[in-house]
């Protein structure tokens, strides 16, 4: 069945909340309103006030009581406006949420999902539009996922609502469009576990977020020049699949990753580290990044277009691998 990422993710809270009455919805403007981009819309009527809760506009209030209500067994998935936001209840998450399994030594867990828009594309200006996910898969003991299709929006949310541990779940703003196939039942897809969008021989691209998208339009551009990329989508930041990465590599000899975050402490830089303890053997080129800059994210249209990654500078970062050839 087609659906929208929207639609694919407001189905599974509707029905991860029948499935088990421990579910529950929180955060500003998630009820009666629908959510500021109307991803919960429709469920206050359907669960009411008990289960989709109208919060005051504090983050620190949102996460505390979900942490609270996580710790004395409930499910809550709370809903922070904008991933910038998250920041403001930081130290919920990363002295709580993130620790408190650890303290306890297992006896206690958090099992709560934080779920937040994020990313450019809709001219919301710097305090809206940042990609914050490398300052969350920092922190040990939570996870952070990112779904780029309907699909994978279903499993990932069946899994971090049925995981133990706290979850940061992002959700690009520029996908929740995107229209795809959603398979009915339990498709829980397991965290760590990355997809290839795309086979290739020549050059592996490795991309989160909206960049797959653009990366899979890039590798089409490519395809043109008689180079065969293969695109890998990380869908969960942490835990990264490093297998799949270093598999990938082995294969095309060649590393370009793509994310929409700023440059410097993205998860590229990571992810590079990973290929060179795994496979630096098999690398025939530099591994290349292709980001946004060190910069707030502009308001004006056009400054923001130009700062956001671009499926064009994939494909001169991927023909730079292979120097004269291709230049």
């Amino acid at each position: 069945m087609k659906t929208t990422m929207r639609e694919a993710i407001r189905a599974t809270l509707a029905e991860e909340m029948r499935r088990d009455g421990r579910v529950f919805i929180l955060g500003e403007d998630v009820g009666v309103y629908g959510g500021t981009l109307q991803v919960t819309a429709g469920l206050f009527d359907e669960f009411g006030p008990e289960r989709v809760i109208d919060t005051p506009l504090s983050e620190v209030a949102i996460t505390g009581a979900a942490i609270g209500a996580a710790m004395m067994g409930l499910r809550p998935v709370l809903e922070i406006m904008f991933a910038d936001f998250i920041p403001l209840a930081l130290d919920q998450i990363l002295n709580n949420a993130a620790k408190m399994c650890y303290g306890y030594d297992g006896d206690m867990s958090v099992p709560m999902v934080l779920r937040a828009p994020f990313g450019g594309g809709m001219r919301s200006g710097m305090h809206h539009c940042q990609n914050l996910e490398a300052i969350f898969a920092h922190i040990p003991g939570i996870y952070v996922v990112m779904p780029t299709t309907p699909a994978d929006a279903k499993g990932l949310l069946l899994a971090a609502i049925r995981d133990p541990n706290p979850v940061i779940y992002l959700e690009h703003k520029m996908l929740y469009g995107v229209r795809g196939d959603v398979t009915e039942g339990d498709a829980v897809i397991p965290f760590g576990k990355a997809a290839v969008r795309r086979e290739g021989r020549d050059v592996t691209i490795v991309a989160c977020g909206a960049l797959v998208n653009k990366s899979l339009i890039a590798a089409g551009e490519l395809a043109k020049a008689g180079i065969e990329a293969e695109v890998i989508d990380l869908r969960s930041i942490r835990p990264l699949d490093e297998d799949a990465i270093i598999t990938s590599v082995r294969k095309t000899s060649r590393l370009v990753i793509a994310h929409e975050a700023c440059r410097t402490g993205g998860i590229a830089g990571e992810i590079a580290a990973v290929v060179s303890a795994g496979a630096i053997d098999a690398l025939d080129a530099p591994v290349a990044r292709v980001t946004a800059p060190d910069a707030p994210v502009p308001f004006s249209p056009t400054l923001e277009d130009a700062f956001l990654p671009r499926p064009e500078q994939i494909v001169a970062e991927v023909k730079a691998l292979f120097g004269k050839r291709f230049a």
